[in-house]
């Protein structure tokens, strides 16, 4: 019997879309061997109503976030994440394994995240409520993110004592940032910050429950409600009474980048024209009053807050500030004039002023308090002192700010005092505007022609100045339109001619710093808006052809991390080899820690951890691996807000294979090179690891790793001391006189091991880098390292 033809066509229609129809699956159980690829289409599992999915988000134009998200509407809002820290590239796999175990692996096979293992699951099943679950044959939820969640909260879902939402660190940046929503185990429920990068609490409670030894559970329930409860199911406070139905709005809570948790709702039929959520009244109810003992405050250091009419803070600089980073305003702001400096201020001069603020101010941080004065005393007082960046006068009291501001805040209230900015008169920043310039210039063509007509020789002098003119103008011309190598597309990084470095570091005249294989100059790009770089001056190459060189350039300069200082051009003509790095104002570890004056535990172990994280990069994220064979702290660098930056990785691949930076015919710097350089053994990544283990040692004890004069002849290498200490169970020797590291014994044992662990003799003891990253931000634990016979301090 013929078909009809509507059946044929229908059946030819399903035909051809069914290879299309791979990207999505919904309504079904997920087994063993169920897997998604991240890619451009998307890839993903839905719900049965579709509402929620699971799957692969691109970020970007960057890589994947392994997430879930409201699929039914524009936008595809986020609500879970499992790698927001280490984004993954297109062709990533996350697939349910045989032995029921949720593994995200990229496209080498190497495990980025994973769910645990022997749980004994039989399926996977995105849910209509937002909840992924691995389940067993009787449905029971073995794991679930409802019981992992990130930053956000979902109806009928429930957070129980020591549960947390931690926000992000922006708005598009998934790892975790310095703000969380916490149910503590004693039942208090708290908004507090964070010791970023770090994630333990900095003991700043912003808002909180008042509810110790009652608080037990917090409840979003299925109409929408969020509440606090205790044991017996009685409602302790509301956190946000909803007036929405279930059935006309999706919701979610949210704690936000920016310190404040919000309830969001969103109309799900298609009056919704706007295409955005709405929000309830938040928490707390006005986030600029944060004022952290240590931290910033609710926005970045030297700036303000000023809470919006959505409840969130708005972060400005205060007069003679920018932001240090305009895309992520809450980084701080810094002076765009160049500091007073203490000669000038003993000299009294007036190159300075104070620039008046109304109701703004930074409550905390005062170096002095000086009472029954008159304003024009503060103001004498602040500008004769160096130190003193902010002058706060009233009541007869002054009181003396210095940088990093922090806590800042614009208060509609406080109008009993006046707030003093010190800024420079002349307005030299450092990087003025192009049009600055031009208006100097054209001041001065101005005052030249004023002279000139007024004298009897104009006309002899007028065409010097018009050849003056015309060589300036071609000159300038010339400087603008040449660039003989031009920027290479896949990296972005300028070639710059020789002339050009010339020019810009005055003829190599500042040195910034030097070893055995280059010198480096501070320089100002006068046609890049002034921009302030450094420019590494290389000695000897390994390859003297241009293409070898580029080549390898390129290499470096397709890495991109935070936590590596980015290579912004180079220069390959004739014998010059050069580099240009950006420009780091708090320059190097070395300065900073073997300074003056001790920096702070905090400050140390952020350090560390930075550093561990760009060293992880480089060894196993980059698309060349790279292994430094340098890692010492004057190869540490600090940027603005002292962020520590890794600099010379990659160079080791382009110094001559006979040239050295010590006398032992090895790479490396002496007290930091691994044992195997000393035995002919194959050179692995390990070598980093052991460098960055003494490095380590010493950021947690403040010191160098070999000091020829130490107090006592055990302490001389400070690997061989720090050993014995955990051995001896007296670490608090470490760390003597340093109240902040003693409060903080745990993690400074931890840190310890870690380093000892670093330091093995043999190369396949020393953990990964992610290993270390892992332990020392505590996702796994640390086990107690071999004896000192499994490590050599080399001198």
């Amino acid at each position: 019997m013929a078909l009809p033809l509507s059946y044929l066509l229908s059946l030819l229609l399903l035909v051809l879309l069914l290879p299309y129809s791979t990207t999505a699956q919904n309504s079904s159980n997920q087994y063993a061997g169920s897997s998604l690829i991240a890619q451009e289409k998307g890839s993903y599992w839905a719900s049965p109503s579709s509402d929620f999915a699971f799957g692969f988000q691109q970020i970007g134009n960057g890589g994947y976030l392994l997430a879930i998200w409201f699929n039914n509407i524009p936008g595809k809002t986020i609500v879970w994440s499992a790698n927001g820290d280490n984004l993954v590239p297109t062709r990533s796999k996350v697939e349910l394994t045989k032995g029921g175990q949720l593994v995200l692996s990229d496209p080498t096979g190497t495990e980025i995240w994973s769910s645990p293992d022997d749980l004994g699951v039989v399926y996977a099943a995105m849910l209509d409520t937002g909840n992924f679950v691995l389940a067993s044959q009787n449905g029971s939820h073995l794991w679930q993110s409802f019981d992992h969640p990130t930053n956000t909260m979902l109806p009928t879902q429930t957070m129980s004592l020591g549960s947390k939402l931690v926000a992000h660190y922006s708005e598009r940046n998934y790892s975790n940032g310095r703000f969380q929503f916490q149910l503590q185990t004693d039942g208090n429920l708290v908004l507090q910050t964070l010791a970023y990068p770090l994630d333990y609490w900095s003991n700043t409670a912003y808002w909180e429950s008042e509810t110790v030894g009652s608080g037990f559970q917090v409840v979003f329930n299925e109409p929408g409600s969020i509440c606090l409860t205790a044991t017996n199911g009685s409602i302790l406070t509301y956190i946000s009474l909803n007036p929405v139905s279930k059935q006309d709005y999706y919701q979610r809570a949210v704690m936000e980048y920016d310190g404040v948790l919000i309830h969001y709702f969103y109309r799900k039929s298609s009056t919704n024209t706007s295409n955005s959520w709405s929000n309830f009244p938040t928490l707390p109810p006005n986030i600029c009053n944060i004022g952290e003992a240590i931290g910033s405050g609710a926005c970045g250091f030297n700036s303000y807050c000023e809470l919006g009419d959505n409840g969130r803070p708005n972060c400005n600089c205060p007069k003679g500030y920018t932001f240090i980073d305009p895309n992520d305003v809450m980084k701080g702001c810094r002076q765009n004039f160049l500091p007073q400096s203490c000669d000038e201020a003993s000299s009294k001069t007036d190159q300075f002023d104070l620039s008046e603020m109304g109701r703004v101010n930074w409550p905390t941080g005062d170096y002095g308090r000086y009472d029954g004065v008159t304003e024009d005393w503060c103001r004498e007082a602040c500008l004769g002192d160096c130190f003193c960046a902010v002058a706060v006068f009233g009541y007869g009291r002054c009181w003396k700010k210095k940088i990093p501001l922090s806590n800042g805040k614009k208060d509609p209230n406080d109008v009993g005092t006046k707030v003093l900015i010190k800024v420079r008169k002349d307005n030299s920043t450092f990087n003025p505007s192009g049009a600055d310039l031009k208006k100097k210039n054209h001041s001065t063509v101005r005052l030249i022609l004023s002279v000139l007509l007024g004298s009897s020789t104009f006309l002899n002098l007028l065409f010097l100045l018009a050849g003056f003119l015309l060589a300036f103008h071609f000159k300038y011309w010339k400087l603008k339109a040449r660039n003989p190598y031009p920027v290479t597309p896949v990296m972005n990084l300028r070639s710059y001619t020789y002339e050009e470095l010339i020019e810009a570091t005055n003829g190599f005249k500042e040195e910034l710093g030097r070893g055995a294989f280059a010198k480096v100059y501070k320089g100002v790009l006068e046609y890049e808006d002034r921009k302030l770089v450094a420019v590494k001056r290389l000695n000897n190459m390994e390859r003297e052809g241009d293409m070898e060189f580029n080549a390898e350039v390129s290499a470096i300069g397709r890495t991109n991390h935070r936590n590596l200082v980015q290579l912004l051009g180079f220069c390959n003509e004739g014998e010059h080899r050069l580099l240009v790095y950006e420009f780091m104002s708090n320059g190097s570890l070395a300065s900073f820690l073997f300074g003056g004056s001790r920096p702070y535990w905090y400050q140390r172990i952020q350090i560390a951890l930075e550093t561990a994280r760009g060293l992880f990069y480089l060894h196993e994220e980059c698309n060349t691996q790279i292994i430094h064979c340098d890692i010492k702290p004057q190869n540490i660098l600090l940027d603005d807000s002292f962020s520590a930056r890794i600099s010379d990785f990659g160079l080791a691949k382009l110094l001559k294979a006979d040239q050295t930076r010590t006398t032992t015919g090895i790479r490396g710097t002496k007290g930091y090179v691994a044992p195997e350089w000393f035995k002919n053994m194959p050179v692995t990544i390990k070598v980093d690891v052991y460098s960055f283990g003494i490095l380590l040692l010493e950021l947690i004890c403040c010191r160098k790793s070999f000091e020829a004069e130490a107090k006592d002849e055990d302490q001389m290498i400070l690997a061989n001391w720090a050993y014995d200490c955990y051995n001896d169970k007296k670490l608090d020797l470490l760390v003597e006189n340093d109240e902040e590291a003693i409060d903080d014994m745990k993690r400074m044992e931890k840190y310890v091991m870690i380093a000892i662990w670093c330091i093995q003799e043999d190369p396949s003891l020393r953990p990964t880098m992610k290993k270390v990253v892992q332990m020392m931000e505590g996702s796994i634990e640390v086990s107690v390292p071999p004896g000192s016979s499994s490590f050599i301090s080399s001198m």
